[in-house]
């Protein structure tokens, strides 16, 4: 059974004539012990059908062990949003957890991004986060019915976009309990920078940026 409706598949069809680069998709799930990695899949095979620029790879998530290390994935389901083609890049954008209700737009935004091959940030926040020579972890805690946080975590995917030492991270916060209570997530969305800095709420560019800046400096 499909999981996107027709008229909707109609209408991804259009947005992604706009695809500028290829696309690839690159889904970790398994066939035991994982909520909604069936779905996951399905969700990333469903979409990529409806484009010639849109290509897909599925990997085990014990089996393929080497892959998943290589992706620094260590939890399922989990979708990695990168450049195919000739010239592959992993831009460090990840989605942990199925990316339903709001966040299946977050999806479709980050496709639309690596397509175009232009993260959207001002000029200002890209000339500094070209710059950075340290490490930056973005993890944006949602849920499938917050309709404010697929700005949050796009933000932390076009910052990852525009910088190889960064990595942004979509988490669905009810898949993954353990994580929601080791950063004391009581609200969504919730960013946590580098461990130790927290943002609430879908906060915009400048001033997601001036908490990055205070988690370089720590």
């Amino acid at each position: 059974m499909a999981l996107l409706k027709d008229k909707d598949k109609e209408m991804l069809k259009e947005e992604f004539k706009k695809l500028e680069q290829p696309v690839k998709l690159v889904v970790f799930t398994q066939k035991m012990e994982c909520q909604y990695c069936a779905e996951t899949r399905m969700i990333a095979e469903e979409i990529s059908a409806l484009s010639d620029r849109i290509s897909l790879e599925v990997y085990d998530f014990e089996a393929d062990a080497e892959v998943a290390e290589h992706f620094n994935i260590d939890k399922i389901p989990a979708m990695a949003v990168t450049k195919g083609g000739d010239q592959p890049k992993d831009y460090g954008i990840r989605l942990y957890g199925i990316p339903s209700g709001y966040e299946f737009s977050t999806l479709i935004e980050d496709i639309l991004m690596v397509g175009r091959g232009d993260s959207g940030l001002t000029a200002e926040t890209k000339s500094y986060v070209a710059n950075l020579t340290k490490p930056l972890h973005l993890q944006v805690f949602v849920t499938p019915t917050c309709p404010y946080c697929p700005r949050a975590v796009l933000l932390a995917h076009q910052l990852a976009f525009e910088s190889d030492n960064i990595r942004g991270d979509m988490v669905e916060a009810i898949e993954f309990p353990h994580l929601s209570m080791k950063y004391q997530v009581q609200g969504v969305p919730r960013t946590v920078i580098n461990e130790s800095v927290y943002l609430e709420g879908a906060a915009p560019e400048q001033m997601l940026m001036a908490k990055v800046q205070e988690a370089i400096a720590a």
